[in-house]
């Protein structure tokens, strides 16, 4: 079983670009997809009505902002998709989707630059942190399989970024932001991805300057968390920065089927 994630930057963009073809031939069976962008109706028929996927949206009230998606190829058994606090629920950031004992998280946490760029946006983003946490932490605490996936919003370590010196005053790399993704992962949450693969260069988002993609001036930004439930089902993790359509590239992770209860 593959479980994948993507920031598709837009999803009808991401559509234009050959999103649908990605997901007839990318082998999930569950896809999160971050920043949509549009709500259902908006969405291109052919991404609606996408033959053998059933589809779950959740749109920010604010037009052409954020927003998270969800395909699988059955349907979750239950859907929720609000930490119970009007602030961050009007951003429509999270879906919290069950299958069988396995919960999937797929969430779009915030950016901490305000609209000037201006660091304005942090505590409301680290808040976001601390109230999923908080939301997961008796579920994770239980042992009950779960897995976070999308884009944090944070390279948590020195590695996770091309230019680690010229970022540490940049929203993303700033200590109190790595902090809090370090305390996650010290109560116990598990970077599937570096179970895997210790080395650096391994990126998930890239500037849309010129040449910087081709350069891999990156951004490790997108993550795959496990539960200590959950990670006895991991058998790998990839990162597809060779997948085009937007500044991020996806990620996935392959799981025992027995996860799920089948």
């Amino acid at each position: 079983m593959r479980l994948a994630s993507w920031n598709v930057n837009g999803l009808r963009a991401c559509v234009r670009k050959g999103f649908t073809q990605w997901l007839e031939s990318c082998g999930a069976a569950v896809v999160g997809v971050q920043e949509v962008r549009a709500r259902p109706e908006q969405l291109p028929a052919e991404i609606r009505r996408c033959a053998g996927w059933h589809l779950e949206v959740v749109a920010a009230e604010r037009p052409g902002y954020s927003g998270v998606a969800l395909f699988s190829r059955r349907a979750p058994d239950e859907v929720r998709s609000t930490l119970g606090e009007p602030r961050f629920d009007v951003e429509g950031r999270l879906q919290m989707a069950r299958f069988g004992p396995l919960l999937v998280v797929n969430s779009y946490f915030p950016n901490g630059n305000g609209p000037e760029r201006d660091l304005s946006r942090i505590p409301y983003k680290l808040d976001y942190y601390r109230k999923l946490f908080a939301v997961l932490e008796p579920a994770r605490k239980r042992g009950e399989p779960i897995l976070v996936i999308g884009d944090f919003n944070t390279a948590h370590r020195e590695i996770d970024l091309a230019r680690p010196k010229q970022n540490r005053e940049t929203s993303g790399f700033r200590p109190e932001e790595r902090a809090e993704l370090e305390r996650w992962i010290r109560a116990g949450w598990i970077d599937t991805f570096r179970e895997y693969e210790p080395g650096d260069g391994h990126y998930t988002w890239w500037s849309q300057r010129q040449g910087v993609r081709a350069r891999n001036i990156g951004w490790r930004l997108d993550y795959v968390l496990a539960s200590s439930g959950a990670m006895p089902f991991v058998r790998g993790t990839a990162i597809h920065p060779e997948v085009m359509g937007s500044d991020h590239c996806p990620i996935s992770v392959e799981l025992d089927d027995a996860i799920v209860g089948d």
